[in-house]
């Protein structure tokens, strides 16, 4: 049940976190704030492909 995803900051587009999720838990796609090192600050991060 558990998935690989990889979290991408929403204003530079990079991707900077990998992790893994239940899909039975969590069918949505996941956002957190994170710390972006490419724009030195805290942004949204969302799940991509």
């Amino acid at each position: 049940m558990r998935v690989a995803i990889t979290v991408a900051c929403t204003e530079c587009k990079q991707r900077n976190y990998q992790s893994n999720k239940n899909k039975k838990n969590d069918p949505d796609r996941l956002e957190f704030n994170k710390f972006c090192k490419f724009c030195k600050k805290h942004t949204l991060h969302k799940e991509t492909k």
